[in-house]
């Protein structure tokens, strides 16, 4: 049984994967770079920022890279006007789990500054006891920020489950000896998230969340 459970954030709970990619796309014209794909941009959702630009364009210069985080990060902010919502059901579920008792975490590639205005946007902070963005620690796939949530919760790993979109997160599960649960619904396929060792993959938020009130999740306190 989980006492923790540990969220994603962008494909998992945000319904944004349309506007990362066209953020992604915009910020690389303004960079002079390659305009990537609308699925290339979207392969990088989970990473942080300069992970991403390392994996989409390896052979820039760490100057481009750069100019390309910060391209994105004013599309993303000012410039870019793409509609992102969370998906159907997100509040309802996380006040099931957080009324069976169990503790909820956020493990994001996103900036601390991105994740703090979109709990603040989406009214969702208070169901979370810890979280940790990718420019604070290290980015996914690296098992870093579970373990400090590991060590700011006192769980043991066979008491947290990683719940996210991407293989990214499936193999910073893996790596921190944690289960991992699939979000079918976002970026990675099915097949893909079943490969990185995910126990389960559910193609709604909804059916998501009743998997882990199938009795396997219980109160972190008694």
């Amino acid at each position: 049984m989980y006492q923790l459970v540990i969220f994603d954030w962008d494909g998992t709970l945000m319904d944004s994967a349309a506007k990362i990619a066209a953020c992604m796309q915009a910020a690389a014209e303004d960079a002079d770079l390659p305009v990537p794909t609308v699925d290339e941009a979207k392969s990088i959702i989970g990473l942080g920022l300069m992970e991403a630009a390392r994996v989409l364009f390896p052979s820039a210069s760490e100057g481009q890279q750069k100019n390309l985080v910060d391209a994105y990060r004013y599309q993303f902010v000012t410039a870019d006007k793409t509609n992102q919502q969370l998906f159907a059901g997100v509040e309802t579920g996380l006040k099931q789990l957080e009324e069976r008792g169990a503790l909820l975490a956020v493990a994001t590639g996103k900036s601390r500054v991105g994740l703090d205005r979109a709990l603040n946007f989406s009214g969702l902070g208070r169901y979370f006891t810890v979280t940790r963005c990718a420019d604070e620690t290290r980015s996914k796939p690296h098992p870093q920020m579970l373990h400090e949530i590991l060590d700011f919760t006192s769980f043991d790993a066979s008491k947290a489950i990683m719940v996210g979109d991407t293989s990214f997160d499936l193999d910073m599960a893996r790596s921190a000896g944690m289960a991992g649960l699939g979000a079918g619904y976002g970026v990675h396929s099915k097949e893909t998230l079943f490969a990185s060792g995910a126990l389960s993959v559910h193609q709604s938020y909804q059916d998501l969340i009743a998997w882990l009130l199938d009795d396997r999740v219980e109160a972190a306190f008694t």
